[in-house]
């Protein structure tokens, strides 16, 4: 039976890897300690927390999947609840990511340990002067994939991870990213665009590169377009747990509005501390290691 390979962001999921927050919290007084340097909006309320994590998590138990949570390790952050980002989960294998942000380094290694748990092979890793974050990399069919270049992704970590890839994909697409706010802040290609179908995908096009909008226009996407006020907000963060059903964060009526006249059924959590402090929406909340169907 087959027990991984994700080169959809839309295809059924499987079986999926999550880091509750006590594992990656752990406690208030933690969280005290490394918001600040973690560049987080606010301090997350550990109890709090907690609650929305366990609305989250109740949205995601009711398909049928199989969920992991990913232990505690001391050598990871708060950063570390978002388990999308140091892992790419290809027909071949895991390929474990060099973060961009320094504090998340040892997230790779970390999951390393459990991917072995769950019995998914560990292809290689990007090395050296390569940088490569999960958060950068979209897979827009199963053998097409576009990653975004910027402060956390670099042409080195590009061409390992083509490398590393081989004949399991036809086409990796370039996507430079913006300055945007700078280096202290994160923008991954993630940021401003989920793809929810095989044809559909929301989208801040403001952020997005013309010829990268236009490349898809191409393909015959159609877009979701999230307004300005709820780009803070990550409406642009929409997790599709199978095709066009969504679960994205409260707080964006107008995005969830043009999802549903599109024919998605929408789930919504809060996510004050989980999410927004951090600036993680559900796809970063989770790491699916099986998609098919």
């Amino acid at each position: 039976m087959k027990t991984f390979g994700c080169q959809s962001m839309y295809a059924p999921i499987r079986r999926m890897v999550l880091k509750h927050p006590r594992e990656a919290f752990i406690s208030q007084a933690n969280l005290e300690t490394q918001w600040e340097k973690l560049v987080y909006f606010g301090c997350p309320d550990f109890e709090n927390s907690l609650a929305e994590y366990e609305r989250f998590s109740g949205i995601l138990e009711q398909f049928d999947f199989e969920i992991h949570y990913a232990p505690k390790d001391e050598t990871t952050s708060l950063d570390s609840i978002y388990a999308h980002d140091p892992l790419v989960i290809s027909n071949r294998g895991a390929i474990l990511c060099s973060m961009g942000k320094e504090a998340r380094k040892p997230e790779a290694d970390a999951a390393e340990k459990y991917l072995q748990e769950l019995g998914v092979p560990v292809i290689g890793r990007i090395q050296g002067s390569g940088k490569l974050e999960g958060g950068d990399v979209l897979w827009v069919d199963e053998r097409t994939l576009a990653v975004g270049q910027g402060f956390r992704t670099n042409a080195e970590g590009l061409r390992q991870l083509r490398e590393l890839l081989g004949d399991s994909v036809d086409e990796i697409y370039p996507v430079q990213l913006p300055y945007w706010t700078g280096p202290q802040d994160c923008l991954h290609l993630l940021s401003f665009i989920s793809i929810v179908d095989k044809d559909l995908a929301v989208v801040h096009s403001r952020l997005m590169p013309v010829p990268f909008r236009e490349w898809l226009l191409e393909r015959g996407f159609q877009f979701v377009e999230v307004p300005n006020e709820e780009y803070d907000s990550l409406g642009c963060n929409v997790l599709a747990v199978g095709p066009r059903q969504c679960v994205m964060l409260n707080g964006n009526p107008v995005t969830q509005k043009r999802l549903e006249e599109a024919g998605a059924q929408v789930w919504t959590f809060d996510g004050k501390d989980i999410s927004y402090k951090g600036t993680g929406g559900p796809t970063c909340l989770t790491r699916p290691i099986l998609r098919m169907g």
